[in-house]
């Protein structure tokens, strides 16, 4: 499903660009590391990493002028995957430092984790699957992934979430709907099935390899 060649990861002033490049170039894919909307609008796939706030993910993204675009590209059928923020960016809004309007691509909120544990959610934790899908070929039910988060989203349609995971409450952990793929965890930091749901996703966006 995917048009173009290289995988544009977005570079908008977020952590952990190097690790998912990675992953991606250890998979065999070109890999394209980008802020410029032009280059992302050419490429096969996309996968928007975060870290940080959502106030200062939705700043810079519209300082780069990221916003519309990134709308472009997942309306018009194209494969996108958002990690962790990534994932959190594309709903309605987030209750983080008040109230943030964020890209509203999928309805729903941002909320913060419950007390009674430590927050933020920080290590290995399982993905129950509730949804079969070919990015999670290969991986089994309820492998752990590793998470770093103090917010969740809650989708308004249910039908969107495609894995679950516990943390003081049942948070949508892989969010998928038509060409658009997110997860909360970060795939690039949780070993073998982290690298297989990326080769997944990629194999799904019937990206070719390099070379």
């Amino acid at each position: 499903m995917g048009q173009g060649r290289a995988v544009a990861i977005l570079d908008y002033g977020a952590g952990n660009l190097r690790s998912v490049t990675k992953a991606v170039l250890r998979l065999g894919y070109p890999a394209l590391v980008t802020a410029d909307p032009r280059a992302m609008q050419g490429a096969g796939a996309v996968i928007l990493p975060g870290v940080g706030a959502a106030a200062d993910t939705m700043a810079n993204l519209r300082q780069r002028g990221l916003v519309e675009p990134i709308r472009e590209f997942i309306a018009g059928g194209r494969p996108f995957l958002g990690v962790c923020m990534g994932l959190q960016a594309l709903l309605t809004g987030s209750h983080e430092g008040g109230w943030e309007p964020c890209l509203d691509i999928v309805p729903g909120l941002v909320k913060r984790l419950p007390g009674g544990q430590k927050v933020p959610h920080m290590g290995w934790n399982q993905v129950r699957q509730v949804r079969e899908h070919p990015v999670f070929r290969g991986i089994p039910q309820g492998a752990n992934f590793y998470f770093v988060h103090s917010y969740y989203t809650e989708p308004e349609d249910p039908e969107v979430v495609a894995a679950r995971t516990e943390y003081g409450v049942d948070f949508c952990s892989v969010l998928i709907r038509d060409n658009l793929v997110a997860t909360q965890f970060h795939p690039e930091k949780s070993g073998d099935w982290g690298l297989l749901l990326y080769e997944n996703f990629l194999r799904w966006s019937a990206l070719p390899k390099a070379g």
